[in-house]
């Protein structure tokens, strides 16, 4: 078995379920290229005793066949017959398990488990019938059923109203690696890159596993984008596509959602989506942002002061972002390609949202560098829209709402250099200052908080205007 990097507490909890003594049933979910297999297969100590995968768009008697063949190979090659339905495929499955469940604990991997339910199949009866039946009887036993089709595993496994209601006893919703992970898994393969290249690849591509598995030792970040996502053989070249329709049946409006928050940083309220993307106020826009969200594409944010229906939606995949403004309209090809883009306006306003939205996702290591971690906080977006032309408006990307009556308002600058405070910038952080004041009435202790990469070069022209400063190096802390 090949050695885990990181997920600590994906890892921990399988250590748990091994060491339960009691029967379990693990459902793992989470975007396509994530490392659930990889994490399963390699999580668990005494390997697994049975593995059978799903295939995109396979029949009934396709699956079923291959499912004959898995049990054929676990159990010593011996030919078996194909069953006819999934309740005589999980008959054999138990007649196969059961004397060995009487000698120690067994792990059974159902992978790619949305793609087994094909229509009119009867498969997640049979797998209900199976599970509540014989397997959750067996305290030697563990099933872990994964699926990349996150929000299909919530609704008809995690929130199942049937057979499994109640029935998964543990969960795993594995996200992409974060700069910290990402970090230690290109040192594991060699790869030497300092903390500046590292961020730009993860800006470019997130923290996803397989896209990182790609890199190799001895190319720099410019040459790794280059040659991933700008010739014709590139992984990411055309993975955008790939990506969305092997996640979603229909997925043009996913598609579209994604689209529309790419063209705006600051994000999305749920009626400006449903007007900028032509869809209807139901429920079926519920559901699209649903999957969006728990397939880790999209993520809502609440502004400061609101409720849950003022939610704000911004596109936090790296590489749906970075494909839709640098690789799908692109005909620049090949080596440079990458530099070339670099020197360009729309790479200063995608650095700016990239970064800003991995310094979201790493809000733990903030509030521990700013000597917060054990402080109560919420954390927001805000935004105030002018009511007339005399009006003025103003944007927060990150608050830090503090239980010790402050908040920290935090600017994140993304630059090669030390960020250098222009005069303009100061009043324009002044102004922020002050209509957030003014339109929220807060009685707290504001705190301008900077996080930029190599930290800001003229603070002290501007006394009292920054409270703290950070920089990317709190993104590589674990």
């Amino acid at each position: 078995m090949e050695n885990v990097i990181g997920r600590t507490e994906e890892k921990a909890l399988i250590k748990r379920i091994e060491t339960s003594a009691e029967p379990e049933l693990l459902a793992v979910y989470g975007r396509r290229r994530i490392g659930k297999t990889f994490l399963i297969r390699n999580g668990f100590s005494q390997g697994l005793t049975f593995e059978f995968s799903g295939t995109h768009n396979a029949t009934l008697s396709q699956e079923l066949e291959s499912f004959s063949l898995a049990l054929t190979n676990a159990s010593g090659g011996i030919q078996l017959a194909k069953p006819t339905s999934w309740i005589q495929a999980f008959q054999m499955l138990i007649q196969y398990l059961t004397p060995l469940v009487k000698k120690g604990r067994k792990v059974v991997f159902f992978d790619e488990f949305p793609w087994i339910n094909t229509p009119r199949s009867g498969f997640l009866p049979a797998f209900e019938n199976f599970w509540n039946s014989w397997a959750s009887k067996e305290k030697n036993l563990v099933v872990v059923i994964c699926g990349s089709a996150a929000s299909w595993m919530i609704k008809k496994v995690i929130n199942n109203r049937g057979g499994l209601h109640n029935r998964v006893t543990r969960r795993i919703r594995l996200l992409p690696f974060t700069v910290a992970e990402t970090a230690a898994y290109l040192k594991a393969k060699k790869v030497k890159l300092d903390k500046y290249q590292i961020l730009q690849i993860y800006m470019a591509m997130g923290g996803i596993p397989q896209y990182l598995k790609e890199i190799e030792p001895g190319y720099s970040a410019a040459q790794v984008i280059d040659k991933l996502c700008f010739t014709k053989d590139g992984l990411l070249n055309d993975e955008f596509k790939n990506l969305y329709y092997s996640l979603f049946d229909s997925a043009e409006n996913h598609i579209d959602i994604i689209r529309a928050l790419a063209q705006k940083g600051k994000g999305l309220t749920r009626n400006e989506i449903i007007e900028t993307c032509k869809l209807t106020s139901g429920g079926y826009t519920t559901q699209l942002l649903d999957e969006l969200k728990e397939s880790g594409f999209i993520t809502p944010y609440i502004p400061f002061g609101k409720t849950s229906k003022d939610s704000v939606y911004k596109l936090t995949d790296e590489y749906s972002l970075f494909y839709i403004k640098f690789i799908e309209n692109s005909r620049a090809r090949g080596q440079g390609t990458w530099l070339m883009f670099s020197t360009g306006t729309s790479w200063k306003s995608w650095s700016g949202i990239a970064y800003e939205s991995i310094c979201m996702k790493h809000i733990d290591q903030i509030k521990n560098a700013i000597g917060i971690k054990n402080v109560y906080s919420e954390v927001s977006v805000w935004r105030y829209q002018p009511k007339s032309p005399e009006d003025q408006g103003a944007q927060i990307d990150m608050l830090i709402d503090r239980a010790d009556k402050c908040i920290n308002l935090c600017e994140m600058k993304f630059s090669s250099d030390t960020f250098e405070i222009t005069k303009s910038y100061a009043r324009e952080l002044e102004n922020k200052l002050k209509i957030f004041h003014a339109q929220t009435k807060t009685r707290k202790s504001l705190f301008m908080t900077m996080v930029t990469t190599y930290g800001v070069k003229n603070s002290d022209s501007y006394p009292g205007l920054i409270q703290q400063q950070i920089t990317m190096d709190i993104l590589f802390e674990l």
